[in-house]
């Protein structure tokens, strides 16, 4: 049992996380979502996500997503709610991204360098070209029971699981 156990521990130490916050702003059934249009070598490049992005040093998750919203958004968030976990593996990277829920807000709306920001109807949002795996996000941002999708990769690509 010893070695298994040490085996393990080795085999998870070289395993490094990236961690990124992910916010769904809403208001009267819609959600802002950013069509992403800018970044280069990004297969989401032109499809749609909610705003957020990676932490920066010594940030808590909060603190990354208010300042991220606010970066891609103009919009100052009051009051966003954890609404669950979005994580895979890509080689050996974990990679963890919070998610938030926000339907009170200040500010001017301002799309950034990331892509343009709009309002869409959730309904209409489903029919849209979204980001890899946000048909995922988007059942947990819905569900009071479901807070955690994990993206395992099959034959076909990612899947996701949702808990």
């Amino acid at each position: 049992v010893w070695k298994i156990i040490c085996y393990d521990l080795r085999r998870y130490e070289k395993v490094k996380s990236s961690l990124s916050t992910l916010c769904y702003i809403e208001k009267d059934g819609q959600y802002l979502m950013l069509h992403r249009t800018v970044k280069k070598n990004d297969v989401n490049k032109d499809k749609w996500i909610g705003v957020g992005g990676h932490f920066e040093a010594d940030e808590s998750p909060e603190e990354c997503l208010l300042r991220e919203v606010w970066e891609e958004t103009g919009l100052t968030i009051e009051s966003p709610m954890l609404c669950g976990l979005y994580h895979w593996y890509k080689g050996a990277v974990h990679n963890v991204i919070t998610l938030y829920k926000a339907e009170k807000f200040t500010g001017t709306l301002t799309s950034s360098e990331e892509g343009k920001v709009y309002w869409i109807p959730v309904e209409e949002l489903k029919s849209k070209e979204l980001a890899t795996g946000m048909e995922y996000v988007l059942k947990i941002m819905e569900s009071e029971q479901i807070g955690e999708c994990y993206m395992h990769l099959e034959a076909n690509g990612f899947v996701g699981d949702l808990y």
